[in-house]
């Protein structure tokens, strides 16, 4: 997936999926007479869980919670962000309206800055162990120090490599050092061979490098937002950035999505990528040959002692604060993320579970398991309401990486684009 999803517009009855497992009768019997249940209503995002796992999920929450039905409905990641923004400013009388919302971790800013959603910060605390979460989820969640967003699951980018082109090279393992990556990746340019297929706009990859060196994107101050590009980390972070980008032929003036660099990778002259493990279905489509030829690890890190870090992408669960079932929408809440169902999304879906201390469940699938390594290191955008301007068609970081890859002043270069994402976070509008 694009790690960022967008979302906008009001939802429709028609347009929902309602999943709920079996339901037990409308009523549970206590002692001294019948309590009608309560209906929980819970948003998910289409394709983050299958069927079966909601089905089974619905099954086992109703049982263990005899008061409670739960309303699971499925929305299209298309026109979310205005559902989900009218939803947390309706009227808790209309039956639609959910408890519990799956947001994208890079939005939920944007939700808190409009308000409307319940401070988890006690339950975090005290029963969701939020020390082991993966900070690419938790940090976008958290406000003056409060937790509003419970990290669900995560995906990350990892290396794809070539297995066939890496032996043919004498190369037997893969690199654990930025430095070994470039010399392994040198060697393996050669002839035809591409090292690495690197689009100069891949700019989710430019952030993990700048966090290595220290840097930010942008960075708050009081509340303002000011670009950061410019700073010496962030620039070191570009420069290698180029050093590896120039041992292939990507792209200098495209993102990887043009062309789509999966299929690029699939003509087999192409040593490595970076992606999301998903990204080998759509190589092996494209060119059967390949099967069980393609391998993964994290993105190397400047040390062996620790992976790179990257942009963790993947959802957060929130309750909305006119809920009027605060109990209700806690325990979905506490239990889609609590170790039992979230391994099992993770296993179901191949995910990266919420906790770095259950990346073990994921151990078995290769690129799941390089990926996890990944995301104990991960991070997310700049947590504000705005950052979307950042990422909008014209995005300046895009912009900055291919004036810099086609022979332009690193340092000029990143104050423009470092003035553009600045004037683009000023809430005033100035």
């Amino acid at each position: 997936m694009t790690l960022v999803r967008s979302r906008r517009a009001v939802l429709s009855l028609s347009s929902l999926v309602v999943v709920t497992g079996t339901l037990i009768s409308a009523c549970g019997a206590l002692p001294g007479g019948e309590q009608q249940r309560r209906t929980v209503t819970v948003w998910l995002m289409r394709n983050s869980a299958s069927d079966a796992f909601l089905k089974r999920f619905t099954k086992d929450f109703e049982t263990e919670h005899a008061d409670v039905r739960l309303d699971i409905r499925i929305q299209d990641w298309t026109g979310i962000g205005e559902k989900v923004t009218t939803a947390l400013k309706s009227d808790k009388g209309d039956s639609a309206a959910p408890d519990v919302i799956e947001v994208g971790n890079t939005q939920v800013p944007q939700y808190l800055d409009e308000g409307g959603l319940v401070d988890l910060s006690l339950e975090s605390a005290r029963d969701l162990g939020m020390d082991d979460w993966l900070p690419g989820l938790a940090e976008p969640g958290v406000d003056k120090s409060r937790q509003f967003g419970i990290p669900w699951y995560a995906a990350n980018r990892v290396v794809i490599y070539n297995k066939d082109l890496f032996a043919q090279a004498d190369i037997k393992s893969p690199p654990r050092t930025r430095d070994e990556w470039l010399d392994m990746t040198r060697r393996l340019d050669t002839g035809g061979t591409q090292g690495i297929y690197l689009a100069g706009q891949d700019w989710y990859t430019l952030s993990g490098f700048v966090w290595d060196e220290g840097g930010e994107l942008a960075h708050a101050s009081a509340g303002t937002w000011t670009g950061a590009l410019d700073t010496p980390a962030a620039l070191r972070g570009m420069e290698f950035y180029e050093r590896l980008q120039a041992l292939g032929d990507g792209p200098k003036n495209a993102d990887e999505e043009h062309p789509a660099q999966a299929d690029r990778f699939a003509k087999g002259d192409i040593a490595q990528i970076i992606s999301v493990p998903g990204a080998a279905q759509q190589i092996v489509r494209k060119n059967p040959s390949l099967k069980g030829k393609l391998g993964f690890f994290p993105i190397p890190g400047k040390t062996a002692a620790r992976a790179g870090s990257v942009f963790t992408g993947g959802s957060d669960l929130v309750v909305a604060g006119n809920t009027d079932d605060r109990a209700g929408a806690v325990a979905v809440v506490k239990a889609l993320a609590g170790k039992k169902w979230n391994t099992e999304l993770a296993r179901t879906m191949n995910y990266v579970p919420n906790k770095s201390t259950l990346a073990d469940a994921v151990a078995d699938e290769p690129g799941v398991a390089a990926m996890a390594v990944g995301a104990a290191h991960g991070k997310a955008t700049p947590a504000s309401p705005l950052w979307a301007t950042v990422e909008a068609a014209d995005n300046p970081i895009k912009a900055y990486m291919s004036r810099v890859l086609s022979g332009a002043d690193p340092a000029t270069e990143a104050k423009k684009a470092s003035r553009e994402i600045t004037r683009r976070l000023d809430e005033s509008g100035e």
